[in-house]
């Protein structure tokens, strides 16, 4: 049997169920996302997500516990995912460019809700987790600004940052792009919007 066959004749596999506790912090996400940090109690939690207090409180200490548990791995996979990218192109920096912006817009489309609770709420975190936040996400931005100076000679490490910023703020924009336009599209028009600001 060839590999091309086997490929055929293997059912997918089926994706990995969640636990309870990822379940609830989607729930809780959503609802700070769109309520607000301060808008959001740990019974409006418990009841979306058809769970009493007590049973919530046995997956999270409270909300600060949830708005850790949402934001920090979001920028420890952004960095890992970022890395990743950028080493699969070893001596393109244009084409690792291309790959990092491919790869935000996938996580912009995939995560509205926790790009908005980003936003907003980061600084509602105690100051040793969103110090760590903060610094992953320099890392993460320093794999940008490493291939956009290696492919444009026309600007500085700082300047850099700044497209990088930019580009960015478009394709984080994705909590506020409203449904009418699909979301291949979507891909498309930010990807598109993000390398014309990266590469002129």
């Amino acid at each position: 049997m060839t590999a091309v066959e086997q490929q055929v004749d293997t059912p997918p596999a089926k994706p990995a169920r969640r636990s309870r506790r990822e379940e609830i912090l989607e729930i809780a996400v959503g609802l700070f996302a769109a309520r607000g940090y301060h808008g959001v109690s740990m019974d409006d939690i418990g009841t979306a997500a058809g769970v009493t207090g007590p049973a919530l409180y046995h997956h999270f200490a409270g909300k600060e516990a949830m708005l850790v548990a949402a934001l920090m791995p979001v920028s420890e996979g952004l960095l890992a995912g970022g890395r990743g990218q950028v080493s699969a192109h070893p001596g393109d920096p244009r084409a690792a460019v291309e790959a990092l912006v491919d790869f935000h817009v996938e996580f912009a489309l995939a995560n509205p809700a926790v790009i908005a609770l980003h936003l907003h709420e980061l600084d509602r975190l105690p100051e040793e987790p969103r110090r760590e936040i903060r610094r992953l996400q320099r890392q993460y931005v320093e794999e940008w600004v490493q291939v956009l100076t290696s492919v444009r000679s026309d600007v500085t490490g700082g300047e850099a940052r700044v497209l990088a910023h930019a580009a960015f703020g478009l394709m984080n924009s994705t909590p506020f792009l409203g449904g009418e336009v699909e979301r291949q599209r979507r891909a498309t028009l930010l990807r598109a919007a993000a390398l014309a600001a990266l590469l002129g």
